[in-house]
């Protein structure tokens, strides 16, 4: 399908359907990876969460679970989630604020209520795989309560991460990357985009046009290298999300909650996390429920 830069010369753009599943309370909406496409730059899982309602204490409620090679960015549009892991870090996130998690060689952590907020529910999850150059490095978390924004057109776009604009974000970053919350009034906006990147763009709220294609919740819009405007039109009030980054360079394999680039990577920490090796959180909430990586052999 068809999209059209400001200057009227055409670009592709592949639609996709996500898979929907529930995790506790809240409806989940997997948006990346894909069968056909794993990564979008080095952007390597989206998950929608919600719009869901929660109590101060039945929420998003993810039990303590591992991770490798990978940064974790949590991004929410309503509500509130209280995130806490095995560095000892315990940090609510509202809208408008980032978590940022640097996995490295390993780090656990669980999502849960607040224990004072009730109301909607609304997100996004993603992960970042990272390079070799950083995946085996100490784990860290850092998060930013203000973010740079930059008026376009008809749209407010927030930083996440990367630069957009004349705007850069505070938040970490191991690969050339960008992620972008837009909101989007009616008529027409133009965002300049990295011609080397890849991007993915979504709706959380709303629907946007670009070109002859309606992107409304629950659709990923991937658009290719080689595109330097991005139109996106709108009939409302909408709120997006846009991804990209340089290809990246190395092919991952994710597991679970786990980034890697063997098998014998994914053993190592599922057996580590197994024996306890990834260290504990202060949390209410009972472990994520482990599978055994369909490989998996025990040694005698």
């Amino acid at each position: 399908m068809d999209g059209s830069n400001a200057d009227g010369s055409d670009f592709d753009v592949e639609l996709t359907a996500a898979r929907q599943s529930t995790v506790g309370a809240t409806t989940v909406r997997r948006l990346l990876p894909q069968r056909h496409r794993r990564t979008v730059g080095p952007w390597c899982f989206e998950d929608h969460m919600g719009p869901t309602e929660v109590t101060p204490t039945r929420g998003l409620d993810v039990g303590p679970h591992p991770h490798i090679g990978l940064q974790t960015v949590t991004w929410l549009t309503e509500g509130e989630v209280l995130h806490k892991d095995s560095l000892g870090t315990e940090q609510l996130i509202k809208p408008g604020q980032v978590n940022l998690m640097t996995a490295g060689r390993g780090v656990v952590h669980s999502e849960e209520a607040t224990g004072s907020y009730g109301g909607r529910l609304q997100g996004v999850q993603l992960w970042v795989a990272q390079p070799s150059q950083t995946r085996a490095t100490d784990p860290a978390f850092e998060h930013h309560a203000e973010l740079p924004q930059v008026e376009l057109g008809q749209s407010v776009a927030t930083v996440i991460t990367g630069g957009f604009g004349s705007e850069v974000s505070p938040a970490r970053q191991d690969w050339p990357a960008v992620g972008i919350q837009g909101a989007v009034r009616p008529g027409r906006s133009v965002w300049p985009l990295n011609p080397e990147f890849e991007h993915g763009l979504i709706t959380v709220e709303g629907s946007v046009s670009i070109g002859n294609n309606i992107i409304t919740p629950g659709q990923f819009a991937y658009l290719p290298p080689g595109i330097a405007e991005l139109p996106i039109d709108a009939n409302e009030a909408a709120t997006v999300l846009l991804i990209g980054g340089k290809p990246f360079a190395e092919q991952v394999l994710i597991w679970w909650n786990l980034v890697a680039r063997t098998t014998e990577e994914i053993d190592e920490a599922y057996l580590g996390w197994l024996d306890g090796q990834f260290g504990p959180v202060d949390t209410r909430l009972a472990p994520m429920p482990t599978p055994t990586p369909p490989w998996f052999r025990p040694s005698n």
